[in-house]
């Protein structure tokens, strides 16, 4: 496999080439330091939902750098499943980002539609940024248009998009994600 089709590849963008890409780091940054020790799972999400949402600077400035970021071409770039479903990893887990790594996903399908099965060991948590009006994310809590989902540790689910368009930009502890799950396996009792 190569880093176009391993979904555990490493090759991140060069924040150094795109300044839009190095301030959406640097905002995460900011936003890891203010919702320091953050732990996936359905009682973060709701409180991402609540405090974090859309009209939240943080919510806004994300969306605003993930809508540049796929204009200038460093957003979602490598194609996982031809050009309805792409990925590309901004940032590697390190100290300045407490070790979450920094992952953008491009779905598009009227139709619902599922990606690649994964399982997140330590959990994850999803910014929806919506391209067109009406599209959507399925978390482990529903689907959700604008705002958030946050899978809690130990979670596995297809990703699935409907209505349209949108970006996942999500952001996982320690980087840690894994495609050796199978469809069908118990889910952590508390979900």
């Amino acid at each position: 496999m190569d880093s176009k089709t391993d979904p555990t590849a490493n090759t991140q963008v060069d924040i150094e080439a795109y300044p839009n890409a190095k301030k959406l780091v640097t905002r995460a940054q900011e936003f890891f330091s203010e919702k320091e020790n953050l732990t996936p799972g359905k009682a973060l999400e709701h409180t991402l939902n609540t405090k974090y949402g859309p009209g939240n600077p943080y919510y806004e400035d994300f969306c605003a750098l993930v809508k540049k970021g796929l204009d200038e071409g460093w957003v979602a770039n490598i194609e996982v499943d031809g050009p309805k479903y792409r990925r590309s990893k901004i940032s590697l887990p390190s100290s300045l980002t407490h070790f979450f790594s920094i992952t953008t996903v491009y779905m598009n399908s009227q139709e619902e539609y599922s990606g690649q099965y994964h399982v997140h060991p330590y959990g994850e948590i999803n910014c929806v940024v919506q391209l067109d009006e009406g599209a959507e994310l399925k978390g482990m809590q529903g689907w959700q248009g604008k705002g958030w989902t946050s899978p809690g540790p130990g979670t596995h689910h297809y990703p699935q998009v409907r209505g349209g368009a949108l970006v996942a930009l999500f952001f996982l502890p320690a980087g840690r994600i894994g495609y050796n799950v199978e469809p069908g396996m118990p889910q952590p009792a508390y979900v």
